[in-house]
């Protein structure tokens, strides 16, 4: 009897076992499609490009003439002697690029979520423009600004009624330029992610501090700033990850020139672009590795310093 009863259990037993089995796994088939892309698009792209910058590989070599050439490309690298410059130019332009970014976006997203809603909506689609404008027609734009008389509108607007000097003020001020041209389309991204975030706290939250008495400052420091501690992690991170790869810009806009070449248009201009028309793949490819790196390590810095695993821990609930 007893035997029978076991014998009528094990069927229902390995059911629920691989039921569980099943449970268990469903995380892996969510996450295969993402994996895969992240391989495909990211992982071998890299592990592609460092090979590469461990040989000899031009145009004259082609894709069979080429030879190892161990750490050379990166020990030309340490002893050229643009590479400060080049180094310095791309902190500047991250730096205060970064920084024109996140405070922007931030401070639009405070003051159009304290009017009346149409005319944030409207306030936040004008500043969407130069995010969905091509980059060509964007930075033509900028060149008529700061072009010379009789064409350019910053002559004859500010300048000239001034009783200034006109001149091309983009290789005059050419890093200030970068940094507004970059500037412009990164606030709206930041706008965008504060903007929600912003919203999305309770409104009983807001009620209750305008009951309290809370001014409009009161309620963002002690309020708004505190939520936003997600949104600024991402942003942060990802605009710096952004701009340290980001030369399409610069290229329109001056092309390295004035003192405006950054790491990412120099490698660029190394693997393939350049007057003499040898592409050096080998040098360009360890110029992105340094990249990769660099920018793998601000991501780590930015995790620790913004506490990423607070942030992504589970509420605790007292128990009572």
């Amino acid at each position: 009897m007893h035997a029978s009863n076991s014998q009528k259990a094990a069927p229902g037993s390995s059911v629920e076992a691989l039921a569980r089995r099943k449970g268990s796994l469903a995380w892996f088939w969510f996450l295969l499609p993402s994996a895969f892309l992240a391989i495909v698009f990211f992982f071998l792209p890299v592990l592609i490009t460092l090979v590469i910058s461990l040989t000899n590989m031009t145009t004259a070599t082609g894709l069979s003439g080429w030879t190892w050439l161990g750490t050379g490309n990166y020990r030309k690298i340490l002893a050229n002697p643009d590479t400060v410059k080049y180094l310095w130019a791309t902190t500047r332009y991250v730096v205060f690029t970064l920084l024109f970014n996140v405070v922007m976006g931030l401070v639009i997203s405070l003051i159009t979520t304290h009017m009346p809603q149409r005319s944030g909506l409207l306030f936040r689609a004008i500043w969407l423009l130069p995010r969905i404008t091509p980059p060509v027609v964007y930075i033509l734009m900028w060149k008529i600004i700061a072009a010379n008389l009789p064409y350019g509108i910053l002559n004859q607007l500010i300048v000239k009624p001034l009783g200034l000097a006109t001149m091309n003020w983009i290789p005059e001020a050419a890093f200030l330029f970068v940094v507004l041209v970059n500037g412009l389309v990164g606030a709206s991204f930041g706008m965008i992610i504060f903007t929600s975030a912003i919203e999305s706290i309770p409104k009983d939250i807001m009620i209750s501090s305008l009951v309290d008495g809370a001014s409009v400052l009161q309620r963002i420091r002690y309020i708004i700033l505190p939520q936003l501690r997600w949104p600024l992690l991402f942003v942060t991170t990802y605009q710096t990850l952004s701009l340290l790869t980001s030369y399409e810009y610069i290229l329109i806009l001056t092309d390295g020139n004035f003192n405006t070449e950054v790491w990412a248009l120099w490698a660029f201009h190394q693997a393939l672009s350049n007057y003499w028309g040898n592409f050096q793949y080998g040098m360009g490819a360890a110029l992105a590795a340094i990249l990769v790196v660099i920018g793998v390590g601000m991501a780590v810095v930015y995790l620790r310093y913004f506490r990423f695993g607070e942030l992504v821990q589970e509420p605790k609930i007292d128990q009572l």
